[in-house]
């Protein structure tokens, strides 16, 4: 009998170790397939985002966990903002001489964040960075959560999406909850102007810090459904202090007490807001800072105070996070600013009523004369259900008509914009629909008036085509 056991004993640990190297081989395939499949994507001008991922995960579907063990990992994730957030945080563990990596092209599903693991990894697994700065989908972040070590996870606010994607309001709350159960040790930095982000802290053992803005954001605001209006625990309709825009500001439920919890890093003031940058009071744990944020809308704002909650989280000091939101670069299509041949122009990503209305915010609010142009699409990284833009609150563009110079429309459901615009107060004759992009940018091009575009997310990639040909351009990877 004991010679037995220590046979099979023996037998036992050569099948681990078989297994184990079997393992290790089976990641180095992977990785390797990666790396040459994107960099095959990019000669191509493909970008190699998240195929090189896809790959990876059918040779190994373990390998985001092998790629991030050890490493310092911060997550953003939430309806509206990921990206420019992330690109803020960026900027500070630059400053602040991290060696970090980020998934910056805005591949956020699990095989897109697998790649660019896979990107800055040797073959052999490990990498020489000790940080990683990672955007994820709310929906996505359920199952990201079970590979990611997540030391500090940002929850930027939760509004109604895209409803053939992502449901109603309520899946994406539990998907964000369902994620944070996987990683209890995680800092969590929660919008405290949310009163769904907010009820994320119920009942978890995760330290929180809080951050919000304490101060009304827009003297003349669009007029919005609330997302929330009810209290996510008795139901009875909230109460507020103040409103910033959609469902956050300075909520409290009159019936059980649920309210907004006091912000850790607070926007006390706003001193301005134009066209170009914000400028702020800021307090990070009661330590008063001004500082400018050198992108418009209120909208960054938040996006400003939730970045500096997760830089002061990761040690980074106060001074450094100030310079910082004045210094950073504007994500792909967030308000990114380029000449287009006599005028200059501003693309705003537009995806869900609430976005889109705080773009409208911002151009309501200026008093400028501007060019428009608004692209809609409907294939399946839009939302096929193009239903949302009559929760669109057009009519406050309408009624500053006399400022746009010219208005145009374009991408697949260029009609139904137009007939959306229609209802909403535009004269009909002053709406040109542009069937092909270059003839959108040639009508712009020949104008000297500031100029706002706003297509949704694959109408944005298909005007940057046509874009690229004209001005230089960074391709959306870089």
């Amino acid at each position: 009998m004991p010679w037995a056991l220590r046979a099979c004993g023996i037998t036992l640990s050569c099948h681990g170790k078989a297994g184990i190297l079997r393992g290790v081989v089976r990641s180095k395939i992977a990785v390797a397939v990666a790396k040459s499949s994107a960099a095959l994507l990019r000669k191509l001008g493909r970008g190699g985002t998240n195929l090189p991922g896809t790959l990876a995960l059918k040779i190994d579907p373990s390998l985001l966990g092998t790629l991030a063990k050890g490493m310092h990992v911060t997550v953003v994730t939430g309806t509206n903002g990921k990206t420019t957030t992330s690109r803020m945080i960026e900027e500070t563990f630059r400053r602040a001489g991290f060696r970090y990596f980020s998934n910056k092209s805005g591949a956020n599903l699990l095989s897109g964040i697998t790649a660019v693991f896979a990107q800055h990894s040797r073959l052999n697994g490990q990498s020489p960075y000790t940080h990683a700065l990672i955007e994820c989908d709310e929906a996505a972040f359920r199952r990201v959560s079970e590979y990611l070590p997540v030391e500090v996870l940002v929850v930027n606010n939760i509004f109604r999406d895209q409803l053939d994607r992502y449901g109603e309001i309520s899946h994406t709350l539990e998907a964000i909850r369902t994620g944070i159960s996987h990683v209890p040790n995680a800092k969590l930095c929660l919008n405290a102007d949310c009163s769904l982000t907010a009820s994320l802290a119920q009942g978890v053992p995760n330290p929180i810090t809080w951050f919000g803005v304490d101060v009304p954001v827009y003297k003349e605001a669009v007029e919005e459904l609330s997302d929330a209006p009810y209290c996510i625990n008795c139901k009875a309709e909230y109460t507020y202090e103040w409103r910033t825009f959609g469902h956050l500001g300075g909520f409290a439920c009159p019936n059980c007490g649920y309210k907004r919890h006091d912000a850790d890093v607070a926007v006390t003031e706003i001193i301005s807001s134009g066209a170009s940058n914000s400028r702020i009071r800021l307090s990070i744990e009661g330590r008063e800072h001004e500082a400018n944020i050198n992108l418009p809308g209120g909208y960054n704002i938040y996006n400003a105070a939730a970045a500096a909650t997760v830089a002061h989280e990761n040690g980074v000091e106060d001074e450094t996070i100030i310079q910082s939101l004045a210094t950073f670069e504007c994500g792909f299509g967030r308000a990114e600013e380029f000449a287009l041949g006599s005028t200059r122009a501003r693309m705003m990503l537009v995806k869900n009523p609430a976005g889109f209305n705080q773009v409208i915010n911002l151009i309501a609010n200026d008093e400028g004369e501007y060019q428009l142009a608004f692209l809609l699409n409907d294939r399946f990284a839009d939302g096929t259900d193009i239903s949302w833009i009559w929760d669109v609150d057009f009519e406050t563009l309408a009624r500053h008509s006399e400022r746009f110079t010219r208005v145009l429309v374009g991408g697949v459901r260029a009609d139904d914009m137009a007939v959306r615009l229609k209802y909403a107060g535009f004269a009909p004759e002053r709406l040109e629909i542009m069937r092909k992009d270059d003839d959108l940018l040639d009508a712009l091009s020949s104008s000297e008036t500031p100029t706002f575009i706003m297509p949704t997310y694959t109408a944005m990639f298909d005007l940057r085509s046509a874009i690229s040909k004209r001005t230089e351009v960074k391709a959306f990877y870089e």
